[in-house]
């Protein structure tokens, strides 16, 4: 039986979503995974509870979470109280226009709701190739998936190293599914 992975994000100005595509191609690239992209913005709770795993993700504002994906969160408090999530893996990933942009910030944010939720996370054990737009893990984040985009449109950035480890990301969490979940 297939296993379900669920992409659930937010993007203010597309960036993010283009790194949740990017997962969702790694993710289908491993037989018997199947993904499913979620906006915030039209959350179905059905397929999140039917998920083996989620991968949560949004931008990088301010140091934090973006609102919608924080409204979000919120909005999960009754899944909390019936510990639903129990046992699902977990992951996150975030992109902010600055180099730095407090992304680590974001992915502890992220972590921590998920173990609230008595999640089990998978960090990126990948380690960087480099520090150039196109190199692999070029932020050196092992929490989580970490991209930059610049100030630019979309379909320009973020650059092809990390929509590269985005796609290596999505076969990672695949991978850790179909070791761990029966």
């Amino acid at each position: 039986m297939a296993k379900n992975i669920v992409i659930v994000y937010h993007s203010g100005y597309g960036h993010t979503a283009k790194l949740a595509e990017y997962i969702a191609l790694g993710i289908s690239q491993i037989a018997d995974v199947d993904s499913y992209l979620l906006s915030v913005d039209n959350i179905d709770w059905q397929v999140l509870a039917n998920a083996d795993a989620i991968i949560f993700g949004c931008p990088t504002y301010m140091g934090c979470v973006s609102a919608p994906f924080k409204t979000f969160m919120d909005d999960t408090s009754k899944v909390w109280l019936e510990q639903s999530w129990q046992g699902k893996l977990a992951a996150g990933f975030t992109n902010s226009g600055g180099l730095s942009g407090d992304k680590l910030a974001v992915l502890q944010q992220i972590q921590l709701f998920a173990m609230q939720h008595g999640m089990l996370w998978a960090g990126m054990p990948l380690m960087p190739t480099g520090t150039q737009p196109e190199d692999l893990n070029r932020m050196g984040s092992y929490m989580g998936l970490m991209a930059q985009s610049d100030s630019a449109p979309v379909d320009v950035t973020p650059p092809i190293g990390d929509l590269r480890t985005a796609e290596w990301f999505g076969q990672h969490i695949a991978k850790t599914v179909q070791r761990i979940i029966n």
